[in-house]
């Protein structure tokens, strides 16, 4: 046995001092830490997020809707700070038990209607609004194929490669291997579906598209775990296709500032409220002064 090999305890326990970069935030049990309301905006939809792939799901689909004309999906859009543990809020974990962004309280009918994890907000939108998913048949079904796979797929380049790779207070080769590898192997998937079809679901952009593109397509952009080099993205041209044509959609360039708080501020709107916002902010704004 090697001289560092790790021997599970027979019971388990946290020990709070190895978490990584995320320590501070993670614990073994759930529920509200604090009691502070959730802010209310006018609009139908009140949503609660932060710019990671999961959050930009949710404001790609919005300003997908609005730019395709659906005037009711305007949206207020309020930043959850998971790094200061705004998701253990009292008003947000009535919002979302698991404490995880985004969530969404649709407030577009009599009674308000809570929707939590970004693939169930995304179909929920898509149903509401019969927009970005096919209402029946087989291409539907093909778009939901591909959703669930990013849904099931995407812990394995976050939580599995991402963490291990440039978020654990050290760096192991078991790991790293591991899920490098099946990281290599989904863009492999994505890569031949890509081949045969425009989009993942077919010819047509779908919810399967916002989910995906803003992992595997920040991954191939250079703005994931910096680890193209590493895992050779460029080899992958049809996800490079796939990624670019995705990317010069205008909806997806504002979706992916709002509630983004990191790199550069003039690509970030960390509150979203009006469709002027983003041709009004300032610094002052983007630094919370305003």
């Amino acid at each position: 046995m090697p001289q560092d090999s790790y021997t599970p305890p027979e019971v388990w326990t946290w020990n709070q001092e190895n978490g990584g970069r995320f320590a501070s935030i993670n614990r073994p049990v759930s529920g509200a830490l604090q009691d502070k309301d959730l802010q209310v905006g006018k609009h139908p939809f009140q949503l609660y997020s932060l710019a990671t792939p999961n959050g930009q799901k949710i404001t790609i689909m919005f300003e997908e809707l609005l730019a395709a004309g659906h005037a009711d999906a305007e949206y207020d859009a309020w930043l959850i700070n998971i790094g200061e543990g705004d998701q253990f809020d009292s008003g947000f974990v009535e919002v979302n038990p698991n404490s995880k962004i985004p969530a969404l309280w649709d407030r577009s009918g009599p009674e308000p209607v809570r929707v939590f994890e970004s693939g169930a907000i995304l179909m929920h939108l898509a149903e509401k609004f019969g927009a970005f998913l096919p209402k029946s048949g087989p291409e539907r079904t093909e778009a939901l194929n591909w959703l669930f796979w990013l849904q099931g797929s995407a812990p394995y380049l976050g939580g599995g490669f991402g963490h291990f790779y440039a978020y654990a207070p050290e760096r192991w080769q078991y790991p790293i291997d591991r899920f490098a590898m099946e990281v290599k192997r989904q863009l492999d998937v994505l890569d031949k579906r890509l081949a045969e079809v425009e989009y993942l679901g077919g010819a047509q952009y779908t919810i399967a598209d916002m989910a995906t593109w803003p992992w595997y397509g920040n991954l191939v952009l250079g703005r994931a775990y910096e680890a193209g080099t590493f895992l050779d993205v460029d080899s992958y041209k049809n996800v490079q296709r796939w990624t670019r044509q995705i990317q010069d959609r205008p909806a997806v360039k504002r979706g992916i500032m709002v509630n983004r708080v990191s790199g550069d501020p003039a690509r970030q709107l960390h509150e979203r409220h009006d469709a002027g916002d983003f041709e009004t902010r300032t610094q002052d704004k983007l630094s919370g002064k305003g």
